[in-house]
């Protein structure tokens, strides 16, 4: 990032003393901006487009803790349609366990509880990483059970769910944050076939890594934990239009800055590199 920032004022200097060369853009230009979707009052991270075109966003209860659900199909004229059904989008009891103390996410596996990222694979089908963590309205983000954490497969032809992969606490710990997946297919990576799903760990309390998932077993672990890579940049500080971004850590906590581990991942157009 900072090598990109000197590359721009570079040029720009460079241009001020060579006014007379006409500046040109190397990058190839392509179809004006298209608006697609309006949002209202919601706080959408993922979006996901299936190859007729139709398109999901999901609202972690995470961030907002006023979303009306978790996942929704996007319909026209800004209409949403709760995905893949309003019953599974409305946990039974709530999605905050306030018998305990503190009070903590449930742990529903048959319900989506707080969902980070929605992705289409490359055989069109809808994968949903659940990161099983709801905020209170006093703004602190509650700790994980066995059932949130998890990672749910469903087919858009008929929308069924046709997996749903349960993370253990020892590779989704309780205060972790799974952030982003990605999917490599190939059948020869793993002895079931089925392929590999990639998952950040971006938790703020810096236990960061990436989640591997055999997608055909279930079998999931942890790889480069808490390795320089995966871990905050120290003394990074993110800002939006020139202002710092910070964060209130919950009630009566101090304000922060940002700090979060690896959270975008992707694989390269051969499958043969992953960056995160």
């Amino acid at each position: 990032m900072k090598l990109n920032v000197t590359n721009v004022l570079f040029y720009a200097s460079l241009g001020a003393v060579t006014a007379q060369i006409p500046a040109r853009n190397p990058v190839s230009v392509g179809p004006p901006l298209e608006l697609m979707r309006l949002y209202f009052d919601e706080w959408p991270t993922g979006v996901a487009v299936s190859a007729s075109g139709r398109m999901f966003s999901c609202y972690p209860l995470g961030l907002d803790y006023n979303t009306r659900y978790q996942v929704a199909e996007l319909g026209s004229n800004n209409t949403e349609i709760p995905f893949p059904s309003a019953q599974v989008n409305s946990p039974s009891g709530g999605a905050v366990n306030y018998s305990t103390n503190p009070p903590t996410t449930t742990g529903l596996s048959d319900y989506l509880m707080s969902v980070q990222s929605v992705v289409v694979d490359p055989k069109d089908r809808l994968w949903i990483l659940d990161t099983g963590r709801a905020l209170l309205s006093n703004g602190t983000l509650t700790t994980s059970n066995l059932g949130g954490p998890k990672l749910v497969g469903v087919g858009l032809t008929k929308t069924t769910v046709f997996q749903s992969i349960l993370f253990p606490p020892t590779v989704a710990y309780p205060d972790s944050y799974l952030y982003d997946v990605r999917f490599d297919l190939r059948s020869s990576l793993t002895t079931s076939g089925q392929g590999i799903a990639y998952i950040t760990d971006s938790s703020s309390k810096v236990r960061n890594g990436i989640i591997v998932v055999d997608l055909g077993t279930g079998e999931s672990w942890r790889y480069l934990e808490n390795i320089p890579q995966v871990r905050p940049e120290p003394g990074f500080y993110a800002s939006v239009w020139g202002d710092s971004v910070y964060m209130n850590a919950g009630s009566g906590m101090p304000i922060s800055g940002v700090v979060f581990g690896a959270d975008g991942i992707t694989l390269s157009n051969y499958e043969d590199v992953l960056y995160f």
